[in-house]
């Protein structure tokens, strides 16, 4: 019998690889297409799910232990092949397999309550899965994979499912079945092209006449596209968003406001931003070189290999109105960023300023303004998120 209590665990490793986007979040909270990494695992493997993440997280994101348990790389995308192949693990028995990427990696393993940290921090010999497998190990994956994973997630999703009939208003190009409206959702005079991928509304969506959206496309609920929004390929909202301008394979976590003009590419923003009105991100250099990303376990930019990358900005960071990001900015937590011209290409977590230099926000501030952001949408910044945020403090004082 297959165990049905599941725990996503991040390697540390990975987790430091993927700052400052998994400062806030287990790696298997990462939106990936329509769903999260650990949503994927849910729908192949029914079970109880929980967390193995880093300490400060634990309280928000706890973990769960039975006397027999499943044990997943939080950071591998779930198949359902791959998934047939981690539930038929023995008590014992480890799955282990290559990334895209040539990395030998930990896949699963089943243990029992009292089995070592060390099992999941070394890479056994185990039972070699025969195909790789897709995981996140940079942040720029995340960008990356998010095509292919909205449609994956797409066929999952709505198979065996009729979502709302697509009103006459709209302007339709490509297979009508490739277009999945959830209920609630508000969609008049819209063209939609679904001739190169999918495009998925979710509930309550409202997309406001002459936008114009070309699928791949993924948008989560209760979000809001403005009117004459262009969403190019490859792009993902989670829920509560508002976007306006142009968008091109950007992947938004969720409560986040990019709702004016100004383009976005190869970008990943994480929950709580605002960018305000005629912000821009380059995603490409002028002389078309090899774009570097600042990495947080190296302390400096290593190349990436890509010609393509935008803003990668964490949590509860805002940009006043016409900042302009050069290609491939980092924008760590709770950065509050003002003034015309660029801002430097990394920022560290809990500063303000721009161009011409910044300083530490102090964390009142910091938590004045969460408070405030999260009231407007319903949500409470929790005793829990205090102290959370106050440890993830500490720990950019080493990233500066």
């Amino acid at each position: 019998m297959n165990p049905s209590n599941v725990i996503l665990f991040d390697q540390p490793a990975v987790r430091d690889n993927l700052l400052p986007l998994s400062y806030t979040r287990p790696v298997a909270d990462f939106l990936l297409g329509i769903t999260t990494l650990r949503q994927k695992w849910e729908h192949f493997i029914p079970g109880t799910y929980s967390y193995s993440t880093a300490g400060y997280l634990s309280e928000k994101y706890p973990k769960t232990l039975e006397a027999d348990n499943l044990f997943i790389a939080s950071n591998v995308i779930a198949t359902r092949e791959l998934a047939r192949a981690v539930s038929e693990l023995a008590e014992g028995e480890a799955l282990v397999a290559y990334t895209r990427s040539g990395n030998r990696i930990l896949v699963a393993r089943r243990g029992g309550a009292g089995m070592p940290v060390s099992a999941l921090a070394e890479v056994p010999e185990g039972i070699l899965y025969d195909e790789k497998v897709d995981a996140v190990e940079n942040v720029y994956d995340v960008f990356l994979l998010n095509s292919q994973q909205i449609t994956a997630d797409f066929e999952v999703l709505t198979a065996g499912r009729e979502g709302q009939s697509i009103p006459r208003s709209n302007t339709v190009i490509g297979d009508y079945e490739q277009i999945f409206i959830e209920s609630g959702a508000v969609v008049e005079g819209v063209v939609l092209n679904a001739s190169h991928g999918p495009i998925y509304v979710g509930r309550h969506v409202e997309i406001m006449e002459g936008s114009c959206l070309r699928g791949p496309i993924a948008l989560g609920e209760h979000s809001t596209v403005n009117m004459g929004t262009r969403i190019y390929p490859g792009t993902s909202l989670g829920p509560w968003c508002k976007v306006g301008g142009e968008l091109n394979n950007v992947v938004i976590f969720g409560y986040t406001n990019k709702a004016h003009d100004g383009f976005l590419g190869n970008a990943v923003i994480g929950e709580w931003c605002n960018l305000g009105a005629g912000c821009v991100a380059s995603n490409l250099k002028n002389d078309y070189t090899e774009i570097k990303l600042w990495n947080y376990p190296s302390h400096r930019f290593l190349r990436t290999g890509l010609q393509f990358c935008g803003l990668i900005m964490a949590d509860h960071s805002k940009a006043g109105i016409n900042t302009m990001f050069n290609t491939a900015t980092v924008v760590g937590v709770g950065v509050n960023i003002h003034g015309s011209g660029f801002p430097r290409n990394f920022i560290a977590s809990f500063s303000e300023g721009g161009p011409a230099g910044f300083t530490d926000l102090p964390m009142e501030k910091f938590f004045d303004i969460a408070h405030r952001m999260m009231a407007r949408r319903g949500r409470a910044f929790s005793e829990a998120d205090y102290r959370i945020f106050n440890a993830i403090r500490e720990l950019a004082e080493n990233y500066k």
